[in-house]
């Protein structure tokens, strides 16, 4: 068969050079990033204009003073002041093996290469195709998932998730969710969201159904939750599409459950043929397995489930049952070409290199982020830090009990004194961490000292 002259450009030894002499240099400069350090006092008033600016273009300001300089190593970046901070919040999840990686950015630079900045659903080129066919081999090792489609992020993969969840169930427009849920920032995705702030001034559309999450204090947590979902379907029954759920809660406050929590519930759908629509749109990649439904060990209930942030771009799963009928999804865009490449560079990466598994990397970082907020809350910050939990790369911790204006102010801390973090929660508030899989324990070491520094700091 003859060569094309794409795979001719993508096997051109010129061009693997050209890629490896900037991979050096940008490795060179990244070496350089050997810690956290402080603002260059010379550049300081240079990124307080740049803040100001864009907090004037975007209509109100960033949340941090954060404009990176476009390099970063490992679990480190470098911002546009000159500072290098330790970045444990990752874009909210998007970069799981840090700034800089050398085989990421390879990936990426082959996809700028291409003819197309943008790929589609009508148009595809060769990294459409191998990105769902690998993102979809993984998906199939424990669950029923046939069929994959992409998109561009998070919330269009939860829009065409619950688009074939309502086909599948017409007419039925209920939609069974838990308490403290989080799915995106479009209009249907909000309504699903349990924040009154993120939709205040929309208009309220009650098609949402809530179920208690998950409540370690309550003995009877397990029976209250199925017993108030069965209570939902009876009242609305034949006119609820689908039961959606987050298996680890993100945006809500970081929260776990077991296995057992969901089975009854699971059970229950399966009896009533309720779709089942799993949102890893957050814990894609980080729980020690590819998908949290694999920690759980819950994927032959899942008839639809959602992934994006570190898969690079948006995906959605279906059953062979859940198909969509055509015409239900499509869309311009499905990812760029270099995020395409690169996200499956990254499934690639954590395949193969021993990051997976209750033995893995992950597994272990885990531990390891959790022996020390653990030692800390008993030692030096004993009172002011609280409840360490979570799983694989996420992890939350509640400081100061919880009171939001008091873990704002610390967040504000810590990253003055160089860690990235983010929070979240409800009634009670906490910081979390979506830790990228390259940390090092030398690096936890800082981040402790760090987190110790700044509560003293606040105390």
């Amino acid at each position: 068969m003859a060569t094309t002259k794409g795979h001719m450009m993508a096997q051109s030894t010129k061009i693997q050079t050209l890629i490896q002499d900037a991979l050096k240099e940008v490795g060179g400069a990244s070496a350089q990033l050997e810690g956290v350090r402080p603002p260059d006092p010379e550049r300081v008033e240079h990124m307080k204009a740049l803040i100001d600016q864009l907090g004037a273009v975007r209509g109100r300001p960033l949340h941090y003073p954060y404009i990176g300089s476009g390099i970063g190593r490992g679990a480190y970046v470098e911002l546009e002041d000159g500072s290098v901070k330790l970045d444990l919040i990752n874009g909210i999840g998007i970069h799981v093996l840090g700034h800089s990686h050398p085989r990421v950015l390879a990936a990426a630079l082959r996809g700028a290469l291409g003819d197309v900045i943008i790929q589609g659903n009508l148009q595809p080129n060769r990294e459409y195709f191998e990105f769902s066919k690998k993102i979809l081999e993984l998906a199939s090792r424990r669950s029923r998932l046939k069929h994959v489609w992409l998109s561009t992020c998070g919330t269009m993969a939860n829009e065409n998730a619950l688009k074939a969840c309502r086909q599948k169930a017409t007419p039925a427009r209920m939609i069974l969710a838990m308490n403290a849920a989080f799915a995106g920032r479009s209009s249907m995705m909000a309504e699903i969201t349990d924040n009154p702030s993120f939709r205040v001034g929309l208009p309220e559309y009650h098609e949402v159904l809530r179920i208690p999450w998950f409540d370690k204090k309550d003995q009877r947590s397990i029976e209250n939750s199925t017993r108030i979902m069965k209570e939902h379907v009876a009242k609305h029954e034949n006119n609820i599409c689908c039961f959606t759920f987050e298996p680890m809660q993100g945006e809500g406050g970081y929260n776990v459950a077991p296995r057992e929590f969901f089975l009854p519930m699971l059970d229950f759908c399966r009896e009533k043929k309720i779709p089942v629509w799993v949102d890893e749109v957050q814990t894609f990649m980080r729980t020690g397995n590819f998908f949290a439904f694999e920690t759980l060990g819950i994927g032959d209930y899942v008839d639809v489930c959602t992934v994006a942030k570190t898969a690079q771009t948006g995906a959605t799963f279906f059953t062979q049952e859940m198909n969509p009928k055509p015409g239900l999804i499509s869309g311009t865009f499905s990812g760029s070409t270099a995020a395409l490449s690169a996200g499956l560079e990254i499934l690639e990466v954590l395949d193969k290199e021993n990051f997976m598994g209750p033995k893995g990397k992950i597994q272990q970082i885990h531990n390891e982020f959790i022996t020390m907020l653990k030692r800390l809350g008993e030692t030096t910050c004993r009172g002011h830090l609280q409840d360490p939990e979570g799983m694989g790369l996420m992890v939350a911790v509640t400081p100061f009990g919880g009171v939001k204006e008091k873990v704002d102010k610390l967040a504000h801390a810590l990253f003055k004194n160089g860690l990235i973090c983010f929070t979240c929660g409800h009634g009670t508030y906490r910081l979390r961490f979506l830790i990228p899989a390259v940390i090092t324990s030398e690096d936890i070491r800082t981040a402790g000292e760090i987190i110790e520094k700044s509560i003293q700091g606040l105390a």
